[in-house]
């Protein structure tokens, strides 16, 4: 029983991150699921990306991504991601 409890933690920080973490950072920043919210560092982030791209945002850039994860939040695959990756990283400081 009590090699479980460290990759557990590591389990629920994941979850914390990806359910909470993640959302709130974003949504903090200004990039929420209604669009960039006016005033924010999202806004003033993406007001210097247009002007640097003569008054465009590129495609797959760093403010068109972040405003994606903002509106519809990780996807599964990189939910699961984190939260094997916490729970791996837990395993290992156990054995420490």
């Amino acid at each position: 029983m009590r090699g479980f409890v460290a990759p557990a933690i590591g389990a629920a920080v994941g979850l914390g991150i990806v359910f909470v973490g993640v959302p709130a950072t974003l949504g903090a920043a200004g990039f929420t699921t209604a669009g960039v919210a006016a005033g924010s560092l999202a806004a003033k982030m993406m007001s210097a990306a247009a002007v640097a791209n003569g008054g465009g945002l590129a495609a797959g850039g760093v403010v068109p991504s972040l405003q994606s994860l903002g509106a519809l939040g990780l996807s599964g695959a990189a939910k699961s991601a984190v939260i094997t990756a916490s729970t791996v990283i837990g395993a290992l400081i156990r054995k420490r």
